[in-house]
């Protein structure tokens, strides 16, 4: 008599609603208070005795990977105070962008797929929706004065980071093994993600709704 073992049942509808709404929200929060926590001391970042000038422009390539591997979450605050306050300086786009957000969580990302979107007497498929959306956000960041905004304080953003590295001499910064130079600014987010798959979360919500 043989014995049959009952094959485990996966329910993609229940996956799918474990990844939006609050639990959604609930993993982004848990990701950002990871990242937190591999914050750097401030006094570290702006220790006056720890600068000096490259002796040449491999010096200060060598120094900046070094610096970001390091003060990566530091950096990645500094860059997005220089996004926020070019966006509060700018109402209107900062209006514009909420605006835009709202629409890609509530028509799209948080919305539950067996919920067609219904506006204007019409419903709208998952796939109708997702490109509405993006022509949307291609018109509002490309061509209003929103997308220059963003780059702009994106350039001063990585400027700032840029010449803080080349300045700050990392001789007296301990990396660990998986902090080598050269994993990049944003590396974090790969890193964040194999604590708490935020992102791939966000994906799986994309794809489902496709």
């Amino acid at each position: 008599m043989s014995s049959s073992h009952p094959l485990p049942i996966s329910n993609p509808k229940a996956q799918t609603n474990a990844l939006t709404g609050p639990s959604f929200l609930t993993r982004l929060s848990d990701s950002l208070r990871r990242l937190s926590s591999r914050r750097r001391p401030w006094l570290e970042l702006v220790d006056r005795s720890a600068f000096s000038r490259p002796t040449a422009l491999s010096d200060a390539t060598t120094r900046i990977r070094k610096n970001i591997s390091y003060f990566r979450v530091n950096y990645l605050t500094v860059f997005g105070s220089v996004l926020a306050f070019s966006l509060l300086s700018h109402p209107f786009s900062l209006l514009t962008l909420l605006s835009l957000l709202a629409a890609w969580l509530f028509l799209y990302l948080l919305r539950p797929s067996d919920q067609p979107l219904v506006a204007l007497n019409r419903t709208f498929s998952k796939g109708e929706t997702l490109s509405i959306l993006i022509v949307v956000s291609l018109f509002v960041i490309f061509l209003t004065n929103v997308g220059s905004l963003l780059m702009s304080a994106s350039l001063i953003g990585a400027g700032i980071v840029c010449v803080h590295g080349a300045f700050r001499d990392p001789e007296d910064l301990f990396l660990d093994d998986h902090e080598l130079p050269g994993s990049g600014l944003f590396s974090l987010i790969s890193g964040a993600a194999s604590s708490a798959p935020v992102s791939a979360a966000a994906a799986s919500i994309v794809v489902s709704h496709v």
